[in-house]
């Protein structure tokens, strides 16, 4: 889904970014805080992050695309996350995930049509003995199937 919101000025990013400057290693607080206020960290966060640490921008970006939990654009109103680790694949997570991007007519790191929902793979949730695992919108839950998926995310709705 590709926001309609204008960038944030340069001035807008500095005013989040300013209380966290005096922290030790700022920059994972810094793109944490960003991502909270706008959703994902805007492309014109970077420059201003490398100003801001005297760092270059091909360090901030590299770090904003090395962490999976960086996003560089919206999300959906509703973020599902399904475990893709091996102990949730060995018990039918793979099915799970499978067929609810088929129900919800996306792949991994899609957006429903209706911005409402944004499937993302998750490398271990830390579920293990109750997978398959899911997560919706911060909120972990165990042995799932498509079923259950569905209805959690229509109560979310």
């Amino acid at each position: 889904m590709q926001s309609t919101a204008p960038a944030p000025l340069p001035e807008e990013i500095r005013d989040v970014i300013a209380p966290l400057t005096g922290l030790e290693g700022p920059l994972l607080p810094m793109l944490h805080a960003i991502q909270e206020v706008w959703g994902h960290v805007p492309q014109a966060a970077v420059p201003v992050l490398a100003d801001v640490l005297n760092l270059g921008r091909a360090e901030v970006h590299g770090v904003i695309s090395f962490y999976h939990d960086f996003r560089d654009h919206p999300t959906g109103r509703h973020v599902l996350k399904i475990c893709r680790a091996e102990a949730c694949q060995s018990v039918g997570g793979t099915a799970v995930a499978q067929e609810t991007l088929a129900r919800l007519g996306v792949d991994w790191h899609g957006t429903t049509a209706d911005g409402a929902v944004t499937v993302e793979p998750v490398y271990c949730l830390g579920l293990c003995a109750c997978g398959p695992a899911a997560m919706i919108d911060g909120r972990v839950l165990g042995r799932v199937d498509a079923a259950r998926l569905a209805a959690e995310l229509e109560a979310a709705s």
